[in-house]
């Protein structure tokens, strides 16, 4: 738990059943990079990512932006792959049971 009462990293993460079945159905090159991202998203400290650069210690290839700028609070798209593929997801943040949500994959 933080200073503020949350609860810290490491998040929670649950898949929508249509996320997760995208994810199975990609090839396991895609699934491993997948689960890379998983791994920074649930280690992060603010999962949104919100400040300048505050993403600048990703691997290569990996990105974080709010789905519409004008919510900085709302939905955003971790793009990996050199942007060939994203995770479209969002963030509850409770002080009990904080979870990221991951509501859409997309790989090409």
């Amino acid at each position: 738990m933080t200073g503020d009462g949350f609860m810290g990293p490491p998040w929670r993460m649950d898949w929508t059943l249509k996320a997760q079945a995208v994810r199975d159905a990609l090839p396991e090159h895609v699934r491993k990079t997948i689960d890379a991202v998983r791994a920074e998203l649930v280690t992060a400290k603010d999962p949104y990512f919100r400040g300048v650069d505050t993403d600048v210690d990703l691997p290569e290839g990996m990105k974080v932006q709010p789905v519409r700028s004008d919510l900085p609070k709302g939905s955003r798209v971790f793009l990996f792959d050199h942007g060939h593929g994203w995770l479209h997801y969002t963030f509850v943040r409770r002080t009990e049971d904080p979870q990221i949500i991951v509501e859409e994959v997309f790989w090409q």
